[in-house]
């Protein structure tokens, strides 16, 4: 049997118990034909449109979007009809436990109970908290940023660089943009932290050099009085697109870094920098994409290369997973890894302090703000952009200021 055979029967299971319970609900809260027709419509136009995109785009096109809204349109309709189904769903097996009950008791077995019209109302109540808040997401939550701050102090820090500030950015996804006016308000925001360097850390566009084209003018005005550096991310590889050639792949990638200069970033590929102020350094290492199952080619020895083991480092790294599998341990001590790449899923829910939770837990250990273990830090940053969805929920668009302390 081929692989893809079991997904799509249970995918076509799920579907099929989502309409038919949320169908349901519609039932029991309206007689009206009318509604009933254009709740089936928009539906069905969901599931065409989302089959048609996928099916009618050629994979050399990469992530466009008009993939991304189809996304978009399929989770507006698909995470809602969730909610109906747990609670109707829950409603039949208090139904049929009830007529089980009945067939085992001395009196007269019942008939199944009818479905509540308060059940399906309340269902309907609560679905619409996801469904405006999708909606939400994508019109305004993607643009919603948000400067996050942390203060954190090393033994080893040299004294020269206490109060030494880094504003970071990562996963641009410039191919995702679509309002010019909201990402200048972005850029404005990062210097207006006026930090000593600003470090970005990887996936510039989705997939093509030609994505960044329209906002080069833009992320060019980026300013730090101590330069500007950056990394590769796993999508500025070009591995999520179909290619005619090898060479086109190749000359695809070297625009992609061809771009960091142009906007005025020195692009570290698995080598280092330092940083000098009044007679003192720190140690700046950039390495390329390495990820638990995705690209591995980030090599921190070759970057490390002629750095001392007692300097104070700062790593760039794009996937968190390093941290958690290679850098977290390593004896040569990295005080402090500033990553991307999860976007926290752009979906979840944050309440500073008190509670953080997003499916992008289940897939990463640190999958969002900073994180500390055998004295060493990883920041996870949200994301400056979005991607596959056009949109976020919960996960708003950040950017990082973290100011260095000695202790």
């Amino acid at each position: 049997m081929p692989r893809w055979i079991l997904p799509l029967l249970i995918s076509s299971f799920v579907i099929i118990a989502l309409e038919t319970y949320a169908f349901q609900t519609v039932k029991v809260l309206t007689k009206n034909k009318f509604i009933r027709i254009v709740w089936l419509f928009i539906g069905a136009l969901a599931y065409i449109n989302f089959f048609y995109v996928i099916f009618s785009t050629d994979r050399s096109s990469g992530q466009t979007r008009q993939f991304q809204w189809a996304v978009g349109f399929l989770l507006l309709i698909l995470v809602p009809k969730l909610i109906l189904l747990l609670f109707m769903l829950g409603e039949d097996i208090i139904r049929w436990l009830k007529k089980g009950i009945s067939y085992f008791s001395y009196e007269e077995t019942k008939g199944l109970v009818g479905r509540r019209k308060f059940i399906s109302q309340l269902a309907f109540l609560i679905a619409a908290i996801p469904f405006t808040s999708l909606l939400y997401g994508i019109f305004k939550g993607k643009y919603n940023y948000k400067v996050l701050k942390y203060q954190l102090s090393f033994k080893d820090l040299p004294e020269a660089f206490d109060g030494f500030t880094i504003t970071q950015i990562t996963d641009i996804h410039s191919g995702s943009f679509d309002n010019k006016e909201k990402i200048q308000y972005a850029v404005n925001l990062v210097n207006e932290q006026e930090s000593d360097v600003i470090l970005f850390t990887g996936d510039i566009v989705n997939n093509f050099a030609h994505e960044m084209d329209d906002w080069i003018p833009v992320f060019s005005q980026l300013k730090a009085t101590m330069g500007k550096y950056s990394i590769l991310g796993n999508h500025d590889y070009g591995d999520y697109s179909k290619w005619k050639s090898k060479e086109d792949k190749k000359e695809n990638f070297e625009a992609i870094k061809n771009i960091h200069p142009r906007i005025g970033f020195d692009l570290l590929l698995n080598e280092h920098r330092y940083i000098e102020k009044d007679g003192q350094k720190i140690a700046l290492v950039g390495v390329e994409n390495w990820g638990k199952g995705f690209n591995q080619a980030g090599d921190l020895k070759m970057a490390s290369k002629g750095i001392d083991k007692d300097d104070f480092k700062v790593l760039m790294s794009h996937d968190p997973s390093h941290w958690e599998y290679k850098v977290k341990k390593d004896d040569f001590n990295y005080q402090l890894t500033l990553s991307g790449h999860t976007h926290g899923l752009q979906f979840g829910i944050e309440i500073p302090g008190f509670f953080k939770w997003s499916p992008s837990q289940y897939v990463y250990k640190q999958w969002a703000g900073l994180y500390e273990e055998f004295g060493r830090y990883v920041n996870v940053n949200r994301g400056f952009g979005y991607h596959a969805f056009p949109g976020r929920v919960g996960i708003w668009p950040e950017i990082t200021v973290i100011e260095l302390k000695k202790a």
